[in-house]
């Protein structure tokens, strides 16, 4: 955690000052109990409809690509999962870890992440379900064969084969464009991997979660990255290391949402947030 914490009870207003120092932050959303780090500023916990805004105005407004923007985030997960999981901490088939990739943009995330994971020196393998005839990510996928990524025909059934090859898995399944309730075709993927009781990294949010109100018997993700700026479900996030990823953001377009992003440190594409947790009796 970034900062010393001082517990504090109640209920926070957004219109409660904070400062930035040392480059700690805090996150922020309206109407929330937490425990309260005294020198941190807030960061802005985007809802479901906020978080699509942004994406659109990057795409209409300010010219970015889908493409370009995915190798941005992919990238930042990459680094952010060098920094959670080093190649000497993942003993198991020479740093093998599983990239679970969904059939849209979270999973196009995965597929870069997993490309630079094998550029890192990593051993990263997809499993990537239900794959779709669009030019990108018949591009991405091929990228990742032209690197000996292996793919996955078939994810078994048998959770502790999966955790016996692997260290970590990856969830890419789905984004904060996901709406439930999760169709049964990945509902047993989700199973197989919280079965497998292996670590998992989140890309964004974690996967079947709702993006607003997260997903107390879903998956429980050691480590969360969160792109462009962290969705509300982020306050429910109870594991190791959660890192803001995807320095793209436009400064004109931060302070329209008003976003009150930190600062990055040196040329790093990722920053680590401090760990927040929530009071199960307060509102959300």
């Amino acid at each position: 955690m970034l900062g010393k914490s001082l517990s504090v009870f109640g209920c926070l207003s957004l219109l409660t000052k904070r400062f930035l120092t040392a480059g700690s932050v805090f996150l922020s959303t309206s109407n929330r109990c937490s425990s309260v780090p005294q020198e941190m500023t807030s960061v802005k916990l985007l809802s479901q409809k906020e978080a699509q805004g942004i994406d659109e105005e990057l795409f209409s407004e300010y010219a970015y690509s889908v493409d370009q923007l995915m190798e941005l985030a992919g990238h930042s997960c990459a680094v952010a999962f060098t920094k959670a999981y080093s190649k000497e901490s993942l003993g198991r088939n020479e740093g093998a870890v599983l990239v679970v990739c969904g059939p849209g943009n979270n999973g196009g995330d995965g597929l870069v992440c997993a490309r630079h994971l094998r550029l890192f020196g990593y051993n990263p393998t997809v499993f990537y379900p239900k794959r779709t005839n669009k030019q990108l990510y018949l591009n991405l996928t091929k990228q990742c064969q032209k690197m000996d990524i292996p793919f996955l025909s078939f994810l078994p059934s048998e959770p502790q084969l999966v955790a016996n090859a692997y260290n970590v898995i990856i969830d890419a399944l789905f984004g904060f464009s996901f709406k439930g309730p999760v169709r049964p075709e990945f509902a047993s993927v989700i199973e197989t991997m919280m079965k497998s009781q292996l670590p998992i990294f989140s890309i964004d949010v974690p996967s079947g979660w709702d993006v607003e109100k997260g997903d107390p018997s879903g998956i429980q993700p050691e480590v969360l990255v969160s792109l462009t700026a962290p969705k509300i479900c982020a306050k429910f996030f109870a594991g190791k290391h959660h890192f803001l990823g995807g320095r793209f953001v436009p400064p004109e377009l931060a302070a329209k949402y008003d976003l009150n992003l930190p600062p990055y440190p040196g040329t790093e594409p990722i920053l680590e947030l401090p760990l927040h947790k929530v009071k199960e009796d307060c509102p959300t």
